[in-house]
């Protein structure tokens, strides 16, 4: 791919009058949540937000949290954004924490948005603590479960999630229970014994890790905070989507045309979807939505193939295996959500070799000088993908996430 030299490209800089990296950790002032309601995404019954929730206790589907968009919409508009912090908690009206010392933050969010060729960008998550997109999740999973009263949590992780679970629970002085398959990145696994988690090796994928964890949680009390299986890790995700927005100036065409995520249990893409749904609404920016592509490991892509055979939900990928931890996920239980984003965006989804994860890793660092992780390459491998099949002819503004930094692991 031809390459320009690539600079920061973003209206929400401190060249541009807005806040710089001092006022990160500062006093948060006014605060207020519009929080209102906890929603089953399936059969849409309400439960409530001050008492700790799982999944659906009706259908075990995945809960999302509601918020008071027609209020905020009178109160709020993108302009008074300005001079907040800048981090993600610069949206906290749309983030479920309703008192500001509960917040815990290590100042994960607004990373930059990089122009690598006329009609690419780079969103470059691993500039976020722990070195991943997964920073966001944890940081608002952990604040409510600190704002809710809980003491220890559980969850399974292929690496990254782990990382950060165990960051953001020791900077809120919760216990943290992980398993991991026991060939989890090496770095993964140092930084959450460091960070002082529970750290348990299971002989398996990340699902045979889940069901350990689970057995442990109900015997144990702990509150279980796996992939949408409670409701506010997606929540953090889908401050990816305000970014975009922001990034972009707001209003009727600051959205790109095309979005290219590397996908395991889903949140990024269920988030973002989530987060364009709620600016919609607010009518912050216009009804243009991106074309979410997917893009998984040829090793492990359940949802790829759900996909293709037209299908609602992902059979388990018997005998996954990728590089790319983050990739090597079988099943997840939020499978609806993501194809559903996929064909309601006119979106496509596909997957991509280890060895074209490793080229790509290597061409993105030598090329453009961003080092990022296997998963974050699977979306620029998908770029050739993309073209030779005619999904892209050249024209569309497509961003890019690269989810993790290349160290981030290792």
């Amino acid at each position: 791919m031809a390459t320009t030299s690539w600079k920061a490209e973003t209206s929400c800089s401190p060249a541009a009058g807005w806040p710089d990296s001092s006022s990160v950790g500062a006093p948060i002032q006014g605060w207020r949540s519009y929080l209102r309601a906890l929603e089953c995404s399936a059969c849409h019954a309400e439960f409530d937000t001050g008492v700790p929730c799982g999944v659906c206790p009706s259908c075990g589907k995945v809960l999302f949290a509601r918020y008071d968009l027609a209020g905020l919409k009178r109160d709020l508009t993108p302009d008074d954004l300005r001079g907040r912090t800048w981090d993600m908690w610069r949206y906290r009206e749309l983030l479920p924490v309703r008192e500001p010392e509960h917040v815990v933050t290590l100042g994960e969010g607004m990373t930059p948005l990089l122009r690598v060729s006329e009609h690419v960008r780079i969103k470059d998550e691993g500039k976020n603590p722990t070195g991943s997109f997964k920073a966001r999740g944890m940081a608002t999973a952990i604040s409510k479960a600190k704002e809710l009263g809980i003491a220890e949590v559980a969850l399974p992780s292929a690496g990254n999630a782990g990382s950060a679970a165990a960051a953001y629970a020791a900077a809120a002085g919760i216990k943290a229970h992980i398993a991991v398959p026991r060939d989890a990145p090496p770095g993964n696994l140092a930084q959450m014994r460091r960070y002082g988690a529970d750290v348990l090796l299971v002989d398996g994928l990340i699902d045979d890790a889940g069901r350990i964890i689970h057995q442990k949680a109900v015997g144990c009390g702990w509150f279980e905070l796996a992939t949408l299986k409670e409701p506010y890790r997606q929540e953090g995700k889908k401050t990816l989507g305000f970014e975009l927005a922001e990034q972009g100036g707001w209003g009727d065409d600051c959205l790109p045309d095309v979005i290219v995520f590397p996908t395991g249990g889903g949140t990024g893409i269920v988030g973002m979807w989530k987060a364009f749904d709620e600016l919609g609404t607010l009518g912050w920016i216009g009804p243009k939505r991106p074309k979410m592509v997917v893009v998984q490991a040829a090793g492990c892509a359940p949802l790829v193939r759900a996909f293709e055979e037209g299908a609602e939900h992902a059979r388990r990928w018997e005998g996954a295996a990728t590089i790319a931890a983050g990739l090597r996920v079988p099943s997840a239980i939020g499978d609806y959500l993501v194809l559903k984003a996929i064909r309601d965006s006119g979106g496509t989804a596909l997957a991509v070799s280890d060895d074209e994860m490793n080229a790509a890793q290597t061409e993105m660092a030598s090329a453009i000088g961003i080092d990022t992780s296997p998963e974050g390459a699977a979306t620029w491998a998908a770029l050739k993908v993309l073209k030779r099949r005619g999904f892209l002819d050249g024209s569309e503004d497509v961003v890019l996430f690269a989810t993790g930094s290349g160290a981030s692991g290792r």
